[in-house]
């Protein structure tokens, strides 16, 4: 009875978290704006104010409200911060249990690059090849200086899709590369060092440059099944 009747908490608290984001949406509110208060949130939508509040802090944890102590509530801006944060957790828990969902994520993210690359370097513009070639020079100058080349390697993936213009892409792919970098901290020491991985974003760079979407799919790959492989030996040695 006990269990039925937690079971049944969560459905009324997930059905009114719903309800919320359907008033916000009958309400055509927009990032920013801000919701009714708690009290007329409470009328309109028929509860109390406890039950209230805590689909409130599960919606704000899910990025859909920001709570601002003092001022109210606001939609909240557009943002994958939430999901980065549960699929990072995913896969630092996956590689404590055999590595399947780390492997699975890493499948996503290579699908996702892989599948729009030939449109990202059919669509890149002189000045946005010359931003891509910024980024390959920053990783070597980094390189050169034993420095440490994991932001300018985010960058240089940014602006290699930068060319298909799709800010919700950019803020996907942003999540999967969060995703990525924490498997590789967690798979241990890299093989690769900084020189190695700036020369082969060189070479990414003049496929791209050559319009070869192919042969920098190719080279992309190289990266994933490196780290495929990490993740092979540390679940091995558990």
């Amino acid at each position: 009875m006990v269990r039925q009747a937690r079971y049944s908490a969560q459905t009324r608290l997930r059905a009114l978290q719903s309800d919320i984001m359907d008033l916000i949406l009958e309400r055509e509110l927009e990032a920013g704006d801000p919701l009714p208060t708690e009290s007329e949130l409470a009328a309109s939508l028929g509860v109390g104010r406890n039950t209230l509040r805590e689909s409130l802090k599960v919606l704000q944890a899910m990025g859909v409200i920001e709570i601002r102590h003092g001022f109210g509530m606001f939609v909240a801006p557009s943002n994958f911060d939430a999901f980065a944060d549960g699929l990072v957790f995913r896969s630092r828990l996956s590689l404590r249990q055999g590595g399947e969902d780390a492997l699975q994520l890493l499948g996503i993210r290579e699908a996702l690059e892989s599948g729009l690359l030939p449109a990202a370097v059919a669509a890149t513009a002189p000045g946005q090849l010359a931003r891509l070639a910024e980024s390959v020079e920053h990783m070597e100058e980094l390189a050169q200086a034993g420095g440490h080349t994991a932001a300018a390697d985010a960058e240089f993936h940014r602006r290699l899709f930068e060319p298909l213009g799709n800010d919700l892409l950019q803020q996907l792919l942003g999540v999967f590369w969060k995703v990525y970098r924490r498997i590789q901290l967690e798979a241990g020491p890299s093989q690769e060092d900084a020189a190695a991985v700036a020369a082969l974003h060189r070479k990414i760079y003049d496929a791209v440059a050559a319009g070869d979407a192919a042969a920098a799919g190719g080279l992309l790959a190289s990266r994933f099944e490196e780290l495929r492989e990490r993740i092979a030996a540390l679940v091995a040695g558990r």
